[in-house]
């Protein structure tokens, strides 16, 4: 079961202090991350009753030598050509999991795309726009955060494109 908080404990993680620093109306979901579930992000939706088409998970690929991040629900999967095409680039694989939590700062299955290490050109799946909020994680496993998806665009400067396959 989901706890619903607005509050944090003190310093939060790299995504929540981000929200808080720029001024974003943000609420946190929370919930105890069963480490044997198959999938974060259906894990996530499940434990927070949303749907999983408003809940989007954070993958790194690499177009082209460049760490890219692509936000797209957790319903779906990510169309590598797509990626390439959204950044201009011409080719897309997913990135090694080691190098996306280095460079990112967190650990796989709760890699936000707010507050990372590195910042990184980043692409949300232009499904986002037909919701008022999405979930994306909010920096470790069994923790989310919902905001307008405008929100995350513009704080992490990210292109929508339709880089999500159902």
């Amino acid at each position: 079961m989901a706890k619903k908080s607005k509050k944090q404990q003190p310093g939060g993680t790299p995504a929540t202090v981000a929200l808080t620093a720029a001024g974003v109306a943000y609420t946190v979901h929370s919930y105890d991350h069963d480490p044997s579930h198959p999938s974060y992000g259906e894990e996530a939706a499940e434990a927070m009753g949303v749907s999983p088409d408003r809940v989007f998970k954070t993958l790194v690929a690499d177009v082209d030598g460049t760490l890219t991040v692509a936000v797209v629900p957790v319903s779906g999967s990510l169309d590598l050509k797509a990626l390439a095409a959204a950044v201009g680039g011409k080719r897309a694989t997913m990135a090694d999991p080691t190098l996306a939590e280095r460079t990112t700062g967190y650990v796989r299955g709760g890699i936000s795309p707010l507050g990372q290490r590195k910042r990184l050109p980043t692409v949300l799946d232009d499904s986002a726009a037909a919701h008022p909020t999405i979930c994306v994680s909010a920096g470790r496993r069994g923790l989310e955060v919902e905001l307008a998806p405008g929100d995350l665009a513009r704080l992490t400067a990210a292109v929508l494109a339709p880089v999500g396959r159902g």
